[in-house]
Parts: structure tokens; sequence; C-alpha cells
């Protein structure tokens, strides 16, 4: 029998391939339909913004069509897309439609970064480049030089919401950042959202031994994002991927701004994401825990009509709107 002709790539599912020359291949994700009816009726406005010339990377902005003519001016929603740090963007439609809902929902302005992804770069460099995205949003806070953004925009509510990789970067700026976010000076952030959030460890949890191989995010695909996002030459453990991890400490002595965290019951990360809510409590961060029955990682955004995404919809409005004042 003639041996199979030989692989000279890592593949994961489809989407991104490694070769073993260290060069990159990644599937055109702008191709994908929407995940949303809500689509670009105009009642959002968008645009586009380079804010690191030297990494060349954009962000996008949204708001209402009608914030102009509002009496008071909108929170900041700063939303951080997923992809296991290796795929996706600000322009990726499911992400898209994401932004256009948060835009709409809660009467927000919307900033939406892009980030370099791995392996060309690896942790850390998604957390200094959302860090730098907002490093941007102060100086234009500080210039109000920028009628579509400074007219609207309450720089004083600015909330930091990430699903997956984006919840993972969330967490890791919050700790970062710290309470009150004062090297950010008229960028204040008032609180965190971290929904389906990518953390790891080098013990399996009984929720990624025991969840169905069939999902939108499974055991294998899990372990080839961290295999190529993480550090050359550190483990899940490492502080970044596994916040409470072997001699972690750096979340105890950091005075946090409140979170929100939500998973699906049928995630296949929900026992390291419930465990990092309790442990937070345990630390006495003000912490809010959501989790709903049943429902698979990334389905805020991959299923945005649900029931259960309306509900955690309804969730970020009240939280927003609780810590706010």
């Amino acid at each position: 029998m003639p041996k199979p002709p030989a692989v000279d790539f890592d593949d994961c599912v489809g989407l991104i391939r490694v070769y073993k020359d260290g060069s990159v291949w990644r599937a055109n994700l702008d191709n994908h339909p929407t995940a949303t009816d809500d689509d670009e009726d105009g009642s959002v406005q968008w645009k586009d913004y380079v804010f690191n010339p030297k990494n060349n990377l954009s962000l996008r902005l949204y708001k209402p069509s009608a914030a102009a003519a509002a009496a008071a001016k909108l929170p900041v929603v700063y939303n951080i897309h997923g992809g296991g740090f290796c795929i996706g963007s600000r322009t990726e439609p499911y992400h898209h439609g994401c932004c256009l809902r948060l835009a709409a929902q809660l009467r927000a302005v919307v900033v939406s970064p892009d980030y370099r992804l791995a392996p060309e770069s690896r942790l850390p460099a998604a957390i200094e480049d959302c860090h730098s995205a907002l490093e941007w949003l102060q100086r234009r806070a500080a210039a109000g030089d920028d009628t579509w953004l400074s007219d609207v925009a309450d720089f004083g509510k600015v909330f930091v919401c990430g699903e997956s990789a984006g919840g993972n970067v969330a967490h890791n700026l919050a700790v970062r950042v710290g309470s009150g976010s004062p090297e950010l000076g008229p960028v204040k952030i008032r609180g965190y959202v971290v929904l389906s959030p990518s953390f790891g460890g080098t013990v399996r949890t009984k929720s990624e031994v025991r969840t169905p191989k069939v999902q939108m995010l499974t055991l294998d695909m899990v372990d080839w994002f961290w295999k190529y996002s993480i550090p050359v030459g550190d483990t899940c453990d490492h502080p970044l991927v596994n916040p409470f991890g072997p001699g972690t400490e750096l979340v105890g002595p950091v005075e946090l701004d409140p979170i929100l965290v939500v998973s699906g019951g049928g995630d296949i990360l929900v026992d390291r994401i419930r465990d990092y809510a309790e442990k937070l409590k345990e630390l006495g961060k003000r912490v809010e825990y959501a989790e709903f029955e049943g429902e698979v990682h990334g389905f805020f955004t991959y299923d945005p009509e649900s029931k259960a995404s309306r509900s955690v919809m309804d969730l970020i409005r009240k939280f927003v709107t609780e810590n706010s004042n």
C-alpha cells in the first residue's frame, strides 16, 4: 500500500494552516454570512480608523444614527473579537453584526479594535494592541477634535467587552489597567463584560473531557489555538492564559472595576469560566456571574436571536446602567 502524502502544514478545521516553513494561511472569514436579521438598515453608522500605524491596525466605530439628537452623550462599549487569538477581525460578519446590535440595542458608541494574530504575534501581542487602542481613544477624548466621535461619546462611561479570546483580553486589560483607569486620563472604564472567556490550564477540567466532540469549539481546537498563541516555551498555566494557575498572583493585589461574567452551560470551557468567577468573588472582587443552560461557546455572537442571547443583552444593558452613575 502506498504511503499517504506527507502533510506539510498543521490545520485547524480548515480555518487556518501553519506550514512547516512558518508561513500561515487563513480562510477568508469575511465571506461568512451574518447571523442576525439586524442588517445595516441605516439605524447605526460606522467608520474605520487606523489606531496603530506601526502594526497597521485599525478599529471600527459604531454609533446610533440618531445619537447627535440625544439629550445626553452615550456610553462607550469597547468590544473585542474572539477567534482563539489566531483568527478573526473587526470586519468578520458575525462580530460586525454583534457590534451593530450592541450600538442599536444599548444605544451606545461601540469601539471594535483589531489586534495582531498568532502565531505570527503570540501573546501578549493581542493584549498590548487592545491597550494601544484604549490609548488611541484617550487621545481622541483629550483632543475633542473628532466631532463624529466626541460629540456623542461619554468617555467617562467606558465598558470593555469581549467574547472568547476577546473575553480573555478583557480580563487581562482589567488587571493591567486597574480600577478607575487612572492612566487613561479622560477615558474612565466603569466595568468589564467577559463573555465565554478563553482560559486554559495544563490540567483538564471535567467540562473539557466530557463535552461532545461535535461542537463549534472542540478540545482539539482549544489545544490547537493555545499551541500557537501562548509564548514560546510556556504552557497553558501562563498567567495570561490561566488567571489562577500555579504561582499566579496577578489578580489578587489589583483593585478591579465591576465584572460581568457570562458562560453557556454547554460550553467546553464552562468549568474554567465558573471557577474564574468564583475565585474573583473569593478575593472580594465585584463580580456578577450568569450561566445559561445548554448554551455553547460563543452563543451570544453566533446565535444572536436566541432567548439566551437576548437575555445576555438585557444583562449587559442593566450592568451598563447600574455602573454608569
